[in-house]
C-alpha cells in the first residue's frame, strides 16, 4: 500500500466552516484538486448550501467563492496507507494538526465532516470546543444514496455562515 497524504487548507481569517474530508481520492490526488471525481457530489452539495453553482466554475474559482462565503476546505488525515480511494481502506493514519487550525480561525463557528470516516478521527480531536461538530453524509460516489437525500444535511452549513 502507497502512502498518500492531503493537500494543504483552504482556509482564510473569515472562515466560519470548515468541511474535513477524510483523505482525497485516487482522482484528486492525481489531479491536486479538493474533490476532482466529476461523479463525486461535494460542489453540488456545498453550493447548494452557500447558493451558489459550483460545479459550473473553474476549480480555482469553486476555491475563491467558498472563501468569500466563509468555507474552508481540509482534510482530517495528514497521511495513510491507503489502496485505491474508499475510506475503509485507510491505515496507518496520521491525523492534521485539527486543534491548531481551529484555535487559528477566529470567527469558526462550525467544522462539518464529510462522511463517517472523517468524523470518527476528527470529531475526538475537537471535542470539548466552543464549535459546532457537524457529522455529514458523505459527498462519495460510494456513498451511495443519492443527492436529494443528501442535501438537507448539507444545507445545515448556512445556518452558521449566517450574519
Amino acid at each position: 500500500m502507497t502512502r498518500k497524504a492531503s493537500f494543504p487548507p483552504v482556509i482564510d481569517a473569515r472562515t466560519r466552516v470548515l468541511v474535513l474530508g477524510s483523505l482525497p481520492g485516487e482522482r484528486s490526488l492525481a489531479e491536486r484538486r479538493y474533490y476532482a471525481h466529476p461523479q463525486n457530489q461535494f460542489w453540488r452539495l456545498v453550493g447548494g448550501a452557500i447558493g451558489a453553482d459550483l460545479a459550473a466554475l473553474p476549480y480555482d474559482q469553486r476555491l475563491a467563492a467558498l472563501l468569500a462565503r466563509g468555507v474552508g476546505l481540509w482534510d482530517v488525515v495528514a497521511s495513510a496507507r491507503r489502496t485505491g480511494s474508499g475510506d475503509a481502506a485507510i491505515a496507518e493514519a496520521t491525523a492534521n494538526d485539527l486543534p491548531r487550525l481551529v484555535d487559528w480561525l477566529p470567527d469558526l463557528r462550525a467544522v462539518a465532516f464529510n462522511g463517517g470516516k472523517a468524523a470518527a478521527i476528527g470529531r475526538p480531536l475537537l471535542a470539548g470546543r466552543p464549535i459546532a461538530l457537524l457529522a455529514l453524509p458523505s459527498s462519495s460516489p460510494l456513498h451511495t444514496i443519492g443527492l436529494a437525500a443528501k442535501q438537507p444535511a448539507w444545507m445545515a452549513l448556512a445556518e452558521h455562515l449566517a450574519d
